[in-house]
């Protein structure tokens, strides 16, 4: 897997590169700002790219933007933003697109290895990993419509399913039988109105679509 990095912080990017090398993955260009970042994309054509949120030279949304900038021009670039906090409204324009290949982590879930090394693949498998905070808030944030009439096991269904989690390790973080998942994600369908032959990676971006508060098909 070839990998481009967007990240001023020398130490974090230094840190991620080894990681990834280790890892197996070939980092062809870590770079500090959102320019260098399109310049990159553009020359190496990478599998994925991982890219801070704050950018040089205001640490606003330059990252983000450029990140969106990538995936119109080089064909839905998987992304892995990488934040400092959950930023609500950085998430829902990441997802607006309504395509797969996008992760949103926080940056202290780097350091639990494993967990980041399955989001970075999953993502640039066309998936979806979404950091358990955004997901919170998000499920936070829409009150006073269906998700209301959701049983607590179905949130918490719902939650991993949003996260990126596919039916067994749904089950196996639940402790409950593939059966069982699969009821409750039939009735989460159900009470959202979501299409049920929604599957895989759709229906992820499905649930995250209407989490975000623009509930449609994909």
């Amino acid at each position: 897997m070839r990998v481009v990095i967007a990240e001023d912080n020398v130490l974090l990017s230094s840190g991620l590169e080894l990681l990834l090398a280790a890892k197996g993955c070939e980092v062809v260009a870590v770079v500090p700002d959102a320019e260098s970042f399109l310049d990159a994309v553009a020359e190496h054509r990478p599998d994925i790219a991982i890219v801070d949120v704050r950018l040089p030279p205001s640490f606003r949304d330059e990252g983000i933007h450029a990140a969106l900038r990538a995936r119109r021009e080089h064909g839905a670039l998987p992304i892995l933003v990488l934040s400092q906090y959950v930023e609500r409204e950085y998430a829902g324009e990441l997802l607006s697109d309504g395509r797969g290949g996008i992760g949103y982590l926080l940056k202290d879930r780097i350091g639990r290895v494993a967990e980041f090394i399955d989001a970075l693949h999953r993502v640039a498998a066309g998936g979806t990993a979404m950091d358990p905070e955004v997901v919170a808030q998000l499920l936070a944030r829409r009150t006073g419509d269906p998700l209301d009439t959701l049983t607590p096991r179905e949130r918490e269904s719902l939650a991993l399913m949003a996260q990126g989690h596919d039916n067994a390790t749904i089950a196996e973080r639940m402790r409950i039988s593939d059966n069982a998942v699969h009821k409750h994600i039939g009735n989460i369908f159900a009470k959202l109105g979501l299409a049920p032959d929604d599957s895989g990676h759709r229906r992820v971006q499905a649930v995250l679509t209407y989490l975000n508060g623009t509930p449609g098909h994909l």
